[in-house]
């Protein structure tokens, strides 16, 4: 993973960095491997995501068949 420094931003090449860390999964694969997880648990833990993306999917196909309303954009001053 590359990050370019700017005009000696490290600040914001940090928080680029972070971004991209936060989409590849790096930080929740850290945290996963940062100790045992039993198999108990680790069946849950699945089950829970599934029923996350189950309900994500489902609300997306609602939206886009505008059943309901789509979500509002964020607006950031620049």
């Amino acid at each position: 993973m590359q990050v370019t420094v700017r005009d000696n931003n490290i600040e914001q090449a940090l928080r680029v960095l972070k971004k991209k860390m936060q989409r590849e999964g790096l930080f929740r694969e850290m945290r996963a491997r940062s100790a045992y997880e039993k198999p108990s648990e680790k069946r849950a833990r699945e089950r829970a995501d599934a029923v996350r993306r189950q309900r994500k999917l489902a609300r997306k196909r609602l939206q886009r068949e505008g059943l309901l309303p789509a979500p509002k954009k964020a607006s950031r001053p620049r």
